[in-house]
């Protein structure tokens, strides 16, 4: 029998288990009856909660191998409830497994001196307060704030005002968006602030590289969770905000922030299977329409017709929807134009917009768009539709979009490392972040309209993938028919994996594709990878990078034009 504890955390915004505040675990079960498990769990939950004095609840989530379990609590109590969770898993596994009893009344008591400590009434009375008088309040272990943007105000948490002092009229909040999916969704936060820009807001974007407002980067690094969220809103140059979110934030927290006025699910394909209980891509696509949590009343929920999981989850959803996609003639697009909902679509190579009251606006040509190439970035594409339809959502201007949309490049300044093309020894060369199966299989199609001589392609895999989606990746890159295929070792996406293991892992592959050996090349880095794939490089080759770490190195190589 496995009883294990994977993690125990808390969740600080509505998530895929409900919407409350809280803490979870997850646990591996293997050997043993999972729902007789969850109950002994929620059997002592039920006697703990009772001897500490707290009327919280509690819900579960099961899936293969193991299980999520909640607990409710206050925003001023995480962490005890975090360790009240615990406490219940321990006493759990000692009575399933007949181990040692679990001295639990001896916890319970440091816990109760835990609590104390943790507590802060006035930050309660301050969120009880700000909701009463319709103000966003966002708080963390070290700041509270109440407004966003221009208006915002942050305290320390141990220096909090009394909530009768506070001149609730002051604070107001800024028009805010979730962007989520498995492609897309950094180019479409960036894309989306462009078209603000353009319609004379200093709108800040949240992403899995930086955090920017306007057009100063805060920081560099993944800010696609609440962190991100906090900094961005508390940073009073913000007047619009497009907050990437991720599905490793939305599981290990919860959503960032409450409410927004509208939300854009890009897509959804396998990736990041087998963490925090999500093994399958049916599982991942729940995660990522959490997000409809998130609409305020009037919000509206922007997502793809063209992708089987968005049109099957959004289906059930009681919000206003507008699908897009690149057929008019879509079962999605016709339902909404016949109940009086906004739809995007392209017809005769035109991006259509139809508001919920009929009006057809003829946006621009796909071809007046930089980052579609002509069409032929069909996923950028898409990433146009949906950033269409979220930024109409927003309120934003038909001329702004139209200038955004215009202005907009694929070029490492204006969206890095997605898509970036650039000219080198008379080959043409495709720059992008692609990581899995699904955005691999759009670059390669994107690829082939560049009617090559030889295509080269540079790729590399992190070691927490399991082996099924890197056989699918390799998979989609050997459709490409390249005349070298270069592996490309990154240490610190190893994850687990045995130095090389993953190199071999995708060489086996794709000889037993049929790829002669000597096309076949392993590198330490990806900038060695890059430089061995423009030193075969010629005239009328496409080469294709897939830069999964040192971006900015392949960048100056490529720019400086010299390979030493």
């Amino acid at each position: 029998m496995r009883l294990e504890l994977d993690e125990v955390r808390r969740l600080t915004g509505p998530n895929l288990l409900w919407d409350e505040p809280g803490a979870i675990l997850d646990v591996f079960i293997d050997e043993a009856d999972t729902v007789e498990v969850v109950k002994t769990w929620q059997k002592w939950m039920d006697k703990l909660l009772s001897e500490f004095g707290w009327q919280e609840s509690h819900t579960y989530r099961l899936y293969t191998g193991g299980a999520s379990m909640a607990l409710s609590a206050p925003m001023d109590a995480l962490y005890t409830a975090c360790d009240l969770a615990e406490l219940a898993w321990d006493c759990t596994v000692s009575e399933l497994t007949s181990s040692a009893q679990i001295d639990w009344q001896s916890r319970l008591k440091d816990l109760t001196a835990a609590l104390r400590e943790e507590q802060n009434a006035t930050l309660l009375s301050l969120l009880s307060e700000a909701k009463t008088h319709g103000v966003s309040a966002i708080s963390d272990d070290d700041e509270f704030s109440l407004g966003m943007g221009p208006s915002v105000e942050v305290w320390p948490v141990d220096k909090l005002p009394d909530p009768h002092d506070i001149k609730w009229s002051a604070y107001k909040d800024i028009p805010r968006a979730f962007i989520t999916g498995t492609n897309g969704k950094s180019t479409s936060v960036r894309l989306a602030s462009e078209i603000a820009k353009a319609a004379g807001y200093c709108a800040g974007v949240t992403s899995t590289d930086f955090i920017k407002v306007g057009d100063e980067v805060i920081d560099t690094g993944d800010y696609s969770g609440p962190g991100g969220a906090r900094m961005l809103l508390r940073n009073p140059r913000t007047e619009m905000a497009f907050l990437e979110v991720a599905r490793g934030g939305i599981l290990r927290r919860g959503l960032p922030i409450e409410k927004v006025d509208a939300a854009l699910v890009t897509n959804v394909a396998s990736d990041h299977l087998g963490q925090y209980g999500i093994n399958t891509v049916d599982e991942l696509a729940q995660v990522k329409f959490v997000v409809a949590k998130g609409l305020n009343d009037t919000g509206t929920l922007v997502t793809n017709a063209d992708n089987e999981l968005t049109k099957y989850y959004a289906q059930n959803l009681h919000c206003d929807i507008c699908w897009f996609s690149e057929h008019a003639n879509s079962p999605q697009i016709q339902h909404n134009l016949q109940v009086g909902k906004p739809v995007v679509f392209v017809r005769d190579q035109q991006f259509i917009f139809v508001d919920n009251k009929g009006v057809e606006t003829n946006i621009l040509s796909v071809n007046d768009v930089p980052m579609t190439m002509n069409g032929a970035a069909r996923h950028n594409v898409q990433n146009a539709l949906g950033v269409i339809g979220l930024c109409m959502a927003m309120g934003l201007s038909l001329e702004a979009i139209r200038q955004g949309l215009k202005s907009f490049g694929s070029d490492a300044s204006d969206n890095p490392g997605r898509g970036n093309v650039y000219t080198y020894n008379g080959a043409n060369v495709l720059v992008d972040f692609a990581h899995n199966a699904h955005s691999v299989k759009a670059m390669i199609e994107t690829a082939k309209h560049m009617h090559a001589n030889r295509y080269l392609v540079m790729f590399s895999n992190a070691g927490d993938r399991g082996d099924e989606e890197i056989h699918e990746l390799t998979d989609a890159i050997r459709d490409l028919d390249a005349h070298h295929y270069i592996v490309a070792e990154i240490d610190k996406y190893l994850r687990g994996r045995e130095p090389k293991a993953l190199l071999h892992l995708v060489e086996e592959r794709l000889l037993a594709n049929g790829v002669n050996p000597s096309q076949i090349h392993l590198t330490g880095t990806p900038v060695e990878g890059a430089k061995f794939a423009l030193s075969q490089a010629k005239q009328g080759d496409v080469v294709i990078l897939f830069t999964l770490d040192q971006r900015e190195e392949v960048d100056k190589l490529l720019k400086s034009g010299g390979l030493n």
